[in-house]
């Protein structure tokens, strides 16, 4: 069995107006979330063998910010362009080809491609994924990723606020 976790970037800044959104750093509690959702991630001994991200600078600083909490080193991120406005199709033939080489992946992107391929996946109604949430799957090594559809394992769903979130709502 391989791992794929979906990783919505953390929190940007919008403190600059006329900065393109491609450009938009991680805001204070965006580097924030980003550190403890990769520990939470090294604390579970989570480690990817690769972190495939979208170039915009706040998934990079986010799978940079990962990769450090796993205790990985930063050569295990590689950028790949249509991971900032690709679809769903072509998010699961990249996860395809890349998962045939890697135990353990990780995909920073964006929504709403993130939390539409997560339902995809695990043919569950998530909502929305938030910022710096983490969808951990666990897939048949054998069956090519395209056709995985409905058929991956959720392994856990976490982000930065749930444990406030439960004791709120008393879940």
């Amino acid at each position: 069995m391989n791992q794929l976790y979906l990783v919505r970037h953390a929190k940007s800044s919008w403190s600059d107006p006329a900065l393109d959104d491609f450009r938009r750093p991680l805001n204070q509690r965006g580097e924030k979330n980003a550190i403890e959702m990769g520990r939470r991630l090294g604390s579970m001994a989570v480690c990817p063998d690769l972190i495939a991200t979208s170039p915009a600078k706040r998934a990079r600083k986010t799978a940079a910010a990962l990769a450090s909490g796993c205790g990985c080193k930063k050569t295990v991120i590689r950028y790949f362009d249509d991971l900032y406005l690709g679809t769903r199709a072509f998010h699961l033939e990249l996860i395809g080809r890349l998962a045939a080489d890697v135990a353990v992946l990780f995909v920073v992107g964006h929504n709403p491609t993130i939390t539409d391929l997560a339902e995809y996946l695990t043919g569950m109604n998530l909502g929305n994924v938030p910022t710096c949430g983490v969808i951990g799957l666990e897939y048949a090594a054998d069956i090519p990723f395209a056709e995985q559809s409905t058929s991956g394992k959720l392994l856990f769903y976490d982000f930065p606020n749930r444990w406030r979130l439960e004791e709120q709502t008393g879940e």
